[in-house]
């Protein structure tokens, strides 16, 4: 609890260092030429499918739930077993999470993008962002938020699982599950890619910090 208190704070702002503001930058250049090309709009009219819907739409659901259950559920089981190595990892799972939350919805405040209309499928609406301060609130728009912080998460499990061979796999299958999910329906195209690679930096950050943790508890 200590070690994620004390970093939090720091976390975040490392996410925004010079080490990983090209990152950032690449994310806006790629939603740029995503929407300025239309792959956006034919994106979303390309996906209409019945059959997609129904095999990615759980995703909405775990997308929202797994961020909360499985750090919770980890905390409390090393509580139980009084386990460090297992409340670390349930911890940085959380700060990921949190983290993957509040950049992307900090994002979100200031870019408010307008989601796609799922009804509408002649008015392209990909081009429209209102940009200022909470013009569009923060729950929709971009990047999205489900998925920076199942990269987030993903990435940070990588770091804090290095003796798992499978989890690289496992994680990521996870996340581009959660991406790919969201972006047939509440997010553009782009916003999933945006929030991927944020949703990584963020892992990165996180998953580092807490690997030095675990790796000095051994």
């Amino acid at each position: 609890m200590k070690h994620f208190t004390k970093t939090l704070f720091g976390n975040i702002l490392r996410v925004f260092s010079l080490r990983y503001i090209p990152w950032h930058l690449l994310a806006i250049i790629l939603t740029y030429a995503t929407v300025v090309s239309n792959l956006d709009w034919k994106y979303f009219l390309f996906v209409r499918n019945t059959t997609l819907n129904a095999v990615f739409f759980p995703a909405l659901i775990i997308g929202g739930l797994l961020p909360i259950i499985l750090p919770v559920s980890l905390l409390a089981i090393g509580y139980m077993r009084k386990s460090i190595r297992i409340k670390t990892i349930g911890f940085a799972l959380t700060q990921s999470a949190i983290i993957g939350s509040v950049v992307s919805s900090t994002y979100k405040a200031f870019t408010g993008r307008v989601q796609p209309n799922m009804q509408d499928l002649i008015l392209d609406s990909s081009h429209q962002f209102n940009f200022g301060f909470f013009e569009h609130g923060i729950f929709w728009g971009w990047p999205s938020s489900h998925t920076t912080i199942a990269f987030a998460m993903a990435v940070t499990a990588i770091y804090v699982f290095p003796n798992i061979r499978k989890m690289p796999y496992i994680a990521l299958l996870y996340a581009l599950y959660i991406g790919f999910g969201v972006s047939l329906s509440i997010h553009w195209f782009s916003e999933f890619i945006a929030g991927a690679i944020i949703g990584s930096i963020i892992g990165i950050v996180v998953g580092k910090s807490f690997r030095t943790l675990l790796t000095q508890d051994q």
